[in-house]
């Protein structure tokens, strides 16, 4: 008998968001992995959680996952926790879940807080779809190379960090114009908590209006853009995005669903491109 990997979200501001069925789970856990043990560390001791924990972070996740598969073969349960929110959403943890896969053991999620869900519930863009892109890339020519493939009939969801977030409103205003509206939501379910709806030209005055504003997390929603058939050149630009953080086999399905030109094709591109 094997362990169970339990990718378990936590909260991603507001520790009374954790919920019953999450905070059962780390206290059962034999094995807590985290991002950072010691932002983990308020959370565990709020609800006097004493398992034991170990790193598991972008520069350490391949050498540390081997460890705590042993772990889960030997029958220990593993809970997976990130800083805050959905753990492989944009954070460590994706590589140690398809490992565990790979080995047979079982993956129980405990679904919970996302900032990426949260804000677009907040943003009233409605929409069936939305694309989740995460982070822009930090260089400003790379930034605006991606902006080029999401001009999307869809919401779009970013991720941007305080120091970066002027300069992505700028690049956005100057690739979508003034008139397209965004969803700024900014430190999510924490004390200073905003969220604000308005077009792109007035973004960076919104930003003015109070300093303390270009502090904190950040989750960006791009309004949808207006339904036009997808071109090649299209899909081939959303493809490029997609395959930034999803494996050939999916960036190809999700932009086939989002562009409308067939699986096959984009998915021969994107073996190409892996090449």
């Amino acid at each position: 008998m094997t362990g169970t990997l339990y990718v378990v979200a936590t909260p991603i501001g507001n520790l009374a968001d954790a919920s019953p069925r999450a905070i059962d789970t780390l206290r059962a856990a034999d094995l807590i992995a985290c991002e950072d043990t010691r932002t983990s560390r308020t959370l565990l001791a709020r609800h006097g959680i004493n398992a034991r924990t170990v790193a598991l972070h972008e520069h350490n996740e391949r050498t540390a996952a081997p460890k705590l598969i042993d772990a889960l073969r030997q029958g220990k349960n593993v809970a997976l926790i990130s800083d805050a929110g959905t753990p492989a959403l944009a954070d460590p943890g994706a590589w140690l879940v398809a490992q565990a896969h790979r080995a047979g053991i079982p993956v129980r999620p405990i679904p919970g807080p996302s900032a990426a869900a949260a804000a677009l519930s907040a943003a009233g863009f409605a929409a069936s779809r939305f694309l989740f892109a995460g982070f822009l890339p930090p260089s400003a020519a790379a930034r605006r190379k991606a902006l080029e493939a999401l001009d999307l009939p869809l919401p779009v969801v970013l991720y941007e960090a305080p120091h970066r977030v002027r300069e992505t409103l700028a690049d956005l205003l100057a690739r979508f114009g003034p008139e397209r509206e965004i969803a700024i939501a900014r430190e999510l379910t924490k004390k200073f908590e905003e969220v604000a709806r308005l077009p792109l030209g007035a973004a960076l005055d919104w930003l003015d209006e109070r300093p303390e504003r270009e502090q904190g997390e950040f989750v960006l929603v791009l309004a949808p853009g207006e339904e036009r058939p997808a071109t090649a050149m299209d899909a081939q630009r959303v493809l490029a995005v997609l395959l930034e953080t999803l494996p050939p086999s999916e960036a190809a399905k999700l932009a086939a669903r989002i562009t409308g030109v067939p699986k096959s094709a984009l998915y021969r591109k994107a073996i190409e491109r892996a090449k």
